[in-house]
């Protein structure tokens, strides 16, 4: 089996791990989509990089608290998350954007944020600044009036980012974040995502592999639910050689490793 390379060792400040998931299994309908995976998150920006299918959506699904896993253990900021547990409060510490998400096309940005912040039982007298932060961060200010359905695509996904971190969550999930946003705000998304991993465990789903060596300190790829390998961007960089596809070092290394991986599992 090849070498697979530790999260980042410096731990948050309140779990030893935010994210702990071992032996972990998780259906998407009769399909198991997550199989066996193993995987600890601490704080930082965590890539988490697979093909289609390879079962990227059902684990944030499953981190998200959205669907319970099938098998396995999974732990978020300590708390065991299994058929028995009181979910309330490990979903206040989490934010999660998922790939396509509900909004009503009259609310504003401010109320829909608003909302979700009202959701998450955030205290009332906190809800107006934590708002107002959130759609700030997010370059949002000028539209904060404007309703839902008024906006581009890529301005809905930042009025969902900004429900994602409204409450300043301490595991951020992010599934597809930059799909709609322009080269420009790509770059600014990436810059938030590093101040965000300063006192968070985020984790962002991405196709985009240049994106996670630019701006995640820790790199997860997944293939067909099963962990294929954990480390830095500067470590998945090496991975590939010349003739590996790619245009870049950490392509090549991307796809390196899937082809070696799936060449020892016979696939």
């Amino acid at each position: 089996m090849m070498r697979t390379v530790s999260a980042a060792e410096t731990a948050p400040t309140l779990h030893p791990w935010a994210v702990h998931a071992e032996e972990l299994r998780v259906r998407a309908g009769r399909h198991l989509a997550v199989d066996g995976l193993d995987l600890a998150l601490g704080t930082g920006v965590h890539g988490l990089l697979g093909p289609n299918g390879a079962g990227k959506t059902t684990l944030m699904r499953a981190l998200a608290t959205v669907i319970r896993p099938a098998g396995g253990r999974l732990t978020l900021l300590g708390e065991q998350v299994d058929g028995r547990a009181d979910l309330r409060t490990v979903r206040r510490g989490l934010g999660y954007l998922p790939q396509q998400f509900g909004f009503y096309p009259r609310f504003t940005v401010r109320e829909f944020v608003e909302y979700m912040a009202w959701l998450k039982e955030m205290p009332k007298a906190e809800i107006p600044g934590a708002v107002q932060r959130a759609i700030d961060r997010v370059g949002l200010t000028a539209k904060a009036g404007a309703r839902m359905k008024t906006l581009s695509g890529g301005m809905l996904r930042r009025a969902g980012i900004a429900q994602a971190i409204v409450n300043d969550p301490a595991v951020l999930l992010l599934d597809e974040p930059t799909v709609g946003l322009d080269p420009e705000q790509r770059l600014e998304f990436r810059e938030l995502l590093r101040d965000l991993g300063v006192d968070s465990c985020v984790l962002v789903s991405t196709h985009l592999v240049e994106d996670v060596a630019v701006a995640c300190t820790d790199v997860v790829l997944i293939n067909a639910g099963r962990l294929v390998y954990q480390g830095t961007p500067d470590d998945l960089a090496t991975q590939g050689g010349p003739d590996d596809p790619g245009d870049s070092p950490a392509e090549r290394g991307y796809s390196a490793l899937l082809r070696r991986y799936r060449a020892e599992q016979g696939r």
